[in-house]
């Protein structure tokens, strides 16, 4: 799932490209990709894209006349721009936007909302741009991870769940996810099933410094390699998350891994538990 680092480099140089150009024709071949019906997806003809930006692992595009789409990718979806128009044998697009472009060297741009799988989970809400902050998945996320973690962290963080699942719970920090939930906690040295209520002080000053680290330069490797056309997928710099059977790049252990039925947790068992391995969900499973 593309997460805060992912969804920021996109919105970026989406936003540099297509700030100011105007919407030529919308619409959503991934019919059950569109939430909202009032506006319809029409009056986006003729309006302006003013700006791109982003709510934790969310789009938003704002648009001239005080209207918005909200974008979520899902687990497989990816937004992305094209200097030509989609075939008809394109079976990936959920939302097109065309772009009306005067210059013959842009002369047919599309922004498409472009899913992989059979899921098709990825969705666009078109709002009234002073109902965007209202909108339940906006008004129910906690604060923004990057680019200042939560100086309350600890506070946020403080009840009886891993921290594996408070960090990627959007309600408690927004823009977290599966990847760089591994990296943040081996950067902090924390193991992913330690309580949040049993955090000290220290391990949770330790956590807000990973998550800013480790942010900060996933998003400054993405300045450096990432233009457009925005790939399918992106080089994540990941040093332990999908590194299981690898050494650990600090203390060179083996990287160890759980695995559940969407995701794989990994972590270094010598900096993280203790030199204790977790048992693999998998296994367990096996064993009942």
């Amino acid at each position: 799932m593309p997460e805060l680092p992912e969804v920021e480099i996109t919105a970026r140089r989406l936003d540099a490209a297509l700030r100011g150009a105007t919407v030529e024709s919308a619409t959503a071949p991934g019919i059950n990709a569109l939430k909202t019906f009032d506006p319809p997806l029409s009056a986006l003809e003729g309006r302006a894209i003013t700006a791109i930006g982003r709510r934790g692992k969310q789009f938003v595009i704002e648009l001239t006349g005080d209207l918005a789409l909200l974008v979520h990718l899902m687990s497989a979806g990816r937004l992305q721009l094209y200097d030509k128009r989609a075939g008809p044998r394109d079976r990936t697009s959920r939302l097109l936007l065309r772009i009306a472009d005067a210059d013959a060297d842009h002369s047919a741009r599309e922004l498409r909302l472009r899913e992989f799988g059979t899921k098709q989970a990825a969705w666009v809400k078109l709002l009234p741009t002073d109902q965007i902050d209202d909108e339940e998945l906006i008004a129910t996320l906690g604060p923004e991870a990057w680019p200042q973690p939560p100086d309350d962290l600890k506070a946020l963080l403080h009840a009886a769940r891993p921290l594996h699942t408070l960090l990627r719970d959007q309600r408690v920090i927004a823009g977290i996810g599966r990847s760089w939930v591994d990296e943040i906690l081996w950067t902090a040295r924390l193991s992913p099933f330690k309580r949040g209520n049993d955090l000290t002080d220290a391990e949770a000053l330790a956590l807000r410094e990973a998550i800013a680290t480790v942010l900060d330069g996933a998003i400054e490797h993405y300045e450096k390699v990432i233009s457009l056309p925005i790939p399918d997928k992106l080089p994540l710099p990941l040093l332990v998350h999908r590194k299981a059977g690898e050494p650990c790049p600090r203390c060179g252990a083996t990287i160890e891994a759980v695995h559940y039925e969407d995701y794989v947790m990994c972590y270094c068992p010598a900096e993280q538990t203790g030199g204790k391995v977790l048992k693999d969900r998998r296994l367990s499973r096996l064993l009942k």
